[in-house]
């Protein structure tokens, strides 16, 4: 064959329509069937809890470290929109943090003690029958998560894969309070839902397990009266409401005060502070707050909400908190309530940076350190994250 015969045929068999450009685009486009179907399993099997989070799967008991400080969690604190919860930073701190404490050996699976859900009776003590209703329409859920989507999805989908989260997390806080009762410090992986009024929803918040703990402990005979510590960048305006003209709950909030919620509530003490108020301003304000509440105010337990929103750089706020900043601050109320001998419970609240949850574990490290182990040292060895456990909290 002719060298021209040879550069028509490779025209021809290259032009639009050739043989030779037709088997180029299918090998790209099998390519790229591949690289997505091997995309999908991979997101797929993320979704798989590994094994040290099934074990936290069903309620039972642990063992408090050093007999002073329980930790509570569950697998099921896990929001499960079928993968799409993970496009969102928010609900995979809880496994993060969790999964952290296992790494540098300060719990293992089988110490953490594991919740049950609330029950509608447990709700109702601090919420009405209204927000029971409401919660059986996917707008009304929709309207209080701030997702207008939702509105689409059927409810028992949004029951399953968003509400037995909260309800989970709220047993949480109940158990965390129970377990501080014994022990002295109780930490909730997970709670801190401070905008649920009595009758709604809102801010992302579903029930309010702040008021809904202290309820069951006051109904239960174990607790007469509650101080409530909300160090979260926007106000607790929903515990404040709840415990409007309640002289059993002391409700306190230090947050920022340009932001939402607006109109605030009307706490027992409000503190607003100003955009850009650093550690110093901020430590210096709290630690004047927390002598007059534990010399003026009378209570049996104390409710930490320690929202991490109030770091520098969160996106729906503007304080210039550093992560040292916020492990001093929980550092401060718990070593407060310590030298009391006061009860104290930790609810992780707000923050909505990828990175928030880094600074939590910080505070959680920090007490455990020096309440729950001996010399500050873990008391198991320290090991690395199986590739399952990545994937799943990544």
């Amino acid at each position: 064959m002719a060298g021209s015969d040879v550069k028509v045929l490779w025209v021809i068999c290259n032009m639009k329509g050739g043989p030779m450009r037709k088997k180029r685009k299918f090998r790209i486009r099998r390519t790229i069937v591949r690289l997505l179907g091997i995309i999908a399993i991979c997101y797929a099997v993320s979704c798989i809890p590994p094994k040290s989070f099934r074990e936290t799967k069903n309620p039972r008991g642990g063992s408090a470290l050093e007999n002073k400080v329980a930790i509570v969690y569950s697998q099921k604190y896990h929001v499960d929109f079928w993968g799409f919860e993970k496009l969102h930073p928010h609900p995979q701190k809880y496994g993060n943090l969790y999964l952290a404490l296992l790494k540098d050996g300060f719990d293992r699976s089988e110490d953490v003690f594991v919740p049950d859900e609330v029950t509608d009776d447990q709700i109702l003590l601090a919420h009405s029958e209204l927000l029971l209703e409401n919660l059986q329409h996917s707008k009304n859920i929709a309207h209080y998560m701030e997702v207008p989507l939702m509105k689409a999805v059927p409810i028992g989908l949004l029951d399953s894969g968003l509400l037995k989260s909260f309800r989970r997390q709220t047993g949480g806080t109940i158990t965390a309070a129970r377990l501080a009762m014994d022990h002295g410090i109780g930490v909730n992986l997970g709670g801190g839902w401070h905008h649920a009024k009595r009758d709604a929803g809102e801010g992302f918040c579903i029930y309010n397990d702040l008021a809904i703990a202290i309820r069951v402990l006051q109904a239960e005979g174990i607790i007469r009266r509650a101080l409530v510590i909300d160090l979260d960048v926007h106000q607790g305006n929903g515990t404040a409401e709840i415990f409007e003209d309640d002289d059993s709950v002391y409700t306190f909030s230090m947050h920022q005060g340009n932001i939402y919620p607006v109109p605030k509530a009307t706490s027992d003490w409000d503190i607003e502070l100003k955009s850009g108020v650093d550690d110093g301003t901020y430590l210096t304000v709290l630690a004047g707050a927390l002598d007059k509440m534990f010399d003026e105010v009378e209570f049996d337990i104390v409710f930490l909400q320690g929202g991490a929103d109030v770091l520098r750089g969160d996106q729906l706020a503007s304080l210039n908190v550093s992560p040292l900043g916020l492990v001093l601050r929980d550092a401060m109320v718990i070593d407060k309530c310590v030298k009391h001998k006061v009860p104290v419970v930790t609810t992780l609240g707000g923050g909505y940076q990828n990175d928030s949850w880094k600074a939590q574990y910080a505070s959680i490290k920090r007490t455990l350190e020096k309440y729950g182990t001996v010399n500050a040292k873990p008391q198991y060895s320290p090991r690395k994250a199986s590739v399952k456990e990545k994937l799943y909290t990544k």
